[in-house]
């Protein structure tokens, strides 16, 4: 029982259990968050704005934080925990240096030399600057990559990042009393504006939908005959989504996932950075054909230049609409790769832990803030406009050797052109190295291939000739995901690349599933032998493969299964 007052009646609390919230700490985080709304949905949104103004978010913050938001501080708290780019501070230890240098160490990197340069930068950089390994950052074609504060660095060296940590615009400005420095994308390039973007007919085609000279059913339908298919790497065909989700009670949202962190993918950056109002034209499209009554961007937190230049063409298209819209709202993301699941990037917007959920129901049916929800790769609405316009015949003709249809390629690796090249759907590696990125390296011969990025496998040189698009590559243990083509030489293993992966799975795991969690960590211990036992290893990725819940656990496996079947002398 409780205590009890002299009277015998139990004692009233007059104050809340817990920690109680420092008076200075109340009030920086309500200049903060200023007059926004205090909710639950809203919760990493303000915990990017602690962490960017005081480059840490400390104790005291996070109680703050959870009074203003009536929460409980232990919620508040397993949230800011889960995600990497949050620095949660202990009470009693140190805050973290002003100056953070990620290095990414992910594949193409660590093939550029990451980990030489991440040896050596501690001791160039000197004891006021922390530096730390990084997954995929989304920037492969210019493979080593370091990120200095919200800053990248392409083609990284020791000198060109002390020289950016020289310049001063990095540090956090409550740590140092620097003034704000907004981020610098150094290897952004002009976009095409709202203006520009109207002038070249931009938006015609979504405000024609919205008068009603065109009809949802005939637009569905022409998606549908053109084989656009979902471009995130699950490959479900674009009209039959959208038909499935109009026909769910509304409101219906639409989710629109830009987090694009598998390792050697960087393809929606690449057009965010060049033509950002294609794909909300897209959006807009689709919201007008499926009935939504909201838009949500997510947007991984790594494309700072890209957030900035949505945030500004957004905010030109709703101060001038071409016909009232339905709300756009940008969230960013905190540095979780799970978040590419689409189940985890909802728990992520709705300002949860990026855990994926059990399904049914799925998020057609029961999705953001539990309602029905189109939820779409950024690349796939970038496509609806063109589609619409030219005709389901034009973009279905484009394929080769049988596909339909144009894929974006993020190829990285030994090639002396990388980057993301538009390219015929079923194209074969070989020809996408010839006709596409000119060649490989000087003095490197093609050896293997990874066709879907980090989770879809491995294959030799010699099964050079098969089409890359979906459903081609399953039969071989393969799967050609987000088109992330990474290509090694004969200066590499196809062990290492498997190594350097499941490393990335095992730190990346959302810890949900025991399989994914503990198995990721027990297959890279057993792929750091020099013979691999290959029985334990093949039992291992069947159990991850049955019972994790979500592709991460279920996809791990493909690339040391990969090296175990097709480059077996490698690793006995």
């Amino acid at each position: 029982m409780g205590p009890r007052n002299k009277t015998g009646g139990k004692r009233v609390r007059g104050t809340l259990k817990g920690r109680r919230v420092e008076p200075q700490a109340r009030a920086d985080v309500r200049a903060l968050l200023g007059s926004d709304p205090r909710r639950r949905d809203l919760l990493i949104e303000y915990l990017h704005r602690i962490q960017d103004r005081y480059g840490c978010l400390g104790a005291a913050h996070l109680v703050a934080l959870a009074e203003e938001l009536k929460m409980a501080m232990a919620e508040v708290f397993e949230v800011a925990t889960f995600y990497h780019h949050f620095d949660v501070v202990k009470e009693g230890d140190a805050a973290p240096p002003a100056v953070t240098v990620r290095v990414c160490d992910s594949l193409s990197c660590e093939m550029a030399g990451a980990h030489a340069l991440l040896k050596s930068l501690p001791a160039v950089l000197g004891s006021g600057v922390r530096v730390l390994h990084a997954p995929c950052v989304g920037r492969c074609e210019t493979a080593p990559v370091a990120i200095v504060g919200q800053n990248p660095v392409p083609h990284a060296t020791s000198e060109n990042v002390k020289a950016l940590v020289d310049a001063g615009a990095v540090a956090h400005p409550a740590r140092t009393g620097a003034a704000e420095h907004p981020a610098l994308d150094t290897v952004t390039p002009g976009h095409i504006d709202y203006a520009a973007y109207k002038k070249e007919g931009g938006y015609s085609l979504a405000a024609a939908c919205s008068r009603g000279e065109r009809q949802a059913a005939d637009v569905i339908a022409l998606l549908s005959d053109s084989g656009l298919r979902g471009l995130g790497g699950a490959g479900f065909p674009a009209g039959r989504k959208w038909k499935l989700v109009s026909a769910e009670p509304a409101p219906r949202l639409l989710a629109i996932n830009i987090d694009e962190g598998e390792p050697g993918t960087f393809k929606d950056r690449y057009y965010l950075e060049r033509d950002p109002h294609r794909f909300l034209e897209g959006a807009l499209i689709a919201s007008w054909a499926v009935g939504i009554a909201e838009i949500y961007i997510y947007l991984r937190d790594e494309y700072h230049g890209c957030r900035a230049i949505l945030e500004g063409e957004i905010a030109a298209l709703q101060a001038d609409p071409p016909y009232p819209l339905p709300p756009i709202h940008l969230r960013r993301g905190a540095g979780a790769y799970i978040c590419g699941e689409e189940s985890a990037m909802i728990e992520s917007i709705e300002g949860k832990r990026g855990e994926p959920r059990l399904r049914p129901p799925y998020v057609a049916q029961v999705g953001l803030f539990g309602r029905p929800t189109l939820e779409h790769n950024m690349e796939t609405l970038h496509w609806v406009r063109t589609i619409v316009e030219k005709g389901a015949e034009w973009f279905a003709s484009q394929g080769r050797h049988g596909r339909k249809g144009l894929r974006s390629f993020s190829v990285s690796g030994r090639v002396k052109k990388p980057g993301v090249h538009l390219a015929p759907a079923g194209i074969t590696v070989k020809e996408l190295i010839d006709e596409f990125c000119g060649g490989m390296l000087d003095g490197h011969t093609f050896y293997a291939y990874l066709p879907g990025g980090a989770s879809g496998g491995i294959l030799p040189a010699a099964m050079g000739d098969i089409p890359l698009d979906f459903d081609t590559l399953n039969q071989y243990g393969c799967f050609i995901g987000s088109a992330a083509v990474i290509i090694l030489s004969d200066k590499d293993t196809a062990a290492m690349a498997a190594r350097n992966v499941m490393k990335f799975f095992s730190e990346e795991s959302c810890g949900q599933c025991t399989p994914c969690r503990v198995g990721t960590l027990k297959a890279l211990d057993l792929m750091h032998e020099r013979n691999w036992d290959k029985p334990l290893i093949e039992e291992l990725s069947q159990a991850m493969m049955d019972s994790s819940i979500c592709g991460l656990g279920q996809a791990a496996p493909n690339p040391a299964l990969s090296v175990l079947k097709y480059f077996p002398r490698e690793v006995e």
